[in-house]
């Protein structure tokens, strides 16, 4: 539980950070740290409007989003403390309630009649599925380099000592934070402030709604921003240290992570639609180096 408490701290704060850095880099004052937090509770506050055209699966969809992520961070663990629930292949799990609660917000979309929401969830299906491999490769090859199969165990069983564990680590945080900007609609494969209907595409799923289903949307996408980076974090936090220790170093890492995101993206450019799925396999062919890095230091492949 306290690893699902940090990210709802941290969510408070990570995209505000983002922003922050986005708004100096380019030389202009920007919003508070907590602006975006500060929105979702001016959102909450109002009510819905539904279209006629909608069916009941509009009305749920929010829910469902909100409660997939909600129990997906019940699942990720803290340090040496294990996840609310914590079971073997429980990262299978972990993705796949993620999926759905991205399946009925695409399908609400469509059940809005817009072309262009069906665009939008039409893009996410796609791209959601082609970073699908890079995440269970880069888990899979922890999981058999520490003969484990919950986040709880690989975790506590991954010690980086020599400069091939320093080149994987690297590398995890690398993938795991594409990951996280391709599932919460950042750079450079979406931009979450575009207002091009013809390039938008998580933006463009939530065109319809309104108020407080709104506002858990947003709530959900800013708790999985932070979720990423307690996925991140874990990989560094020291075995058998206090729990002070190591929420202290969650706080600095979350806050290293989301300066580096607002560095990536104040440096990037959108890349083409017709890029992305290149800039999405790029991630997998780098999971598949953290593979056979594995491979080495199992003395099952030699260079």
């Amino acid at each position: 539980m306290i690893g699902f408490l940090l990210v709802i701290l941290s969510s408070t704060f990570f995209n505000g950070i983002v922003f922050f850095v986005r708004a100096k880099l380019s030389g202009r004052e920007g919003p508070g740290v907590f602006q975006s937090f500060k929105d979702i509770v001016r959102l909450a506050k109002k009510g819905n409007v539904f279209s006629h055209t909608t069916s009941y699966i509009f009305q749920l969809a929010p829910i469902i989003y909100f409660a997939s992520i909600i129990t997906a961070m019940l699942v990720v663990p803290f340090g040496n403390k294990p996840g609310f629930f914590s079971f073997e292949g429980d990262f299978v799990f972990f993705v796949y309630i993620l999926a759905l609660g991205k399946f009925f917000l695409m399908i609400s979309a469509m059940d809005t009649g817009s072309p262009f929401e069906g665009m939008g969830a039409n893009r996410e299906a796609v791209y959601g599925l082609l970073a699908e491999p890079a995440f269970f490769i880069l888990i899979g090859s922890f999981s058999m380099l520490t003969g484990h199969f919950s986040f709880y165990n690989i975790y506590n069983s991954i010690h980086f000592g020599n400069s091939i564990s320093y080149f994987m680590g690297g590398l995890v945080t690398y993938i795991l934070i594409q990951i996280a900007m391709l599932e919460c609609g950042r750079m450079p494969v979406d931009d979450s402030k575009t207002n091009n209907e013809l390039t938008m595409i998580q933006e463009a799923m939530v065109l319809d709604n309104s108020g407080f289903d709104l506002a858990l949307i947003q709530t959900g996408t800013l708790f999985k921003f932070s979720l990423y980076g307690l996925l991140i974090a874990n990989f560094f936090l020291p075995p058998n240290t206090s729990l002070v220790l190591n929420i202290s170093l969650f706080l600095v890492i979350q806050i290293l992570l989301a300066v580096m995101v607002g560095f990536l993206e104040s440096f990037r450019a959108r890349s083409r639609m017709n890029r992305n799925p290149l800039i999405i396999f790029n991630l997998t062919a780098l999971s598949i180096l953290i593979f056979f890095a594995v491979l080495i230091i199992m003395n099952k492949f030699s260079l």
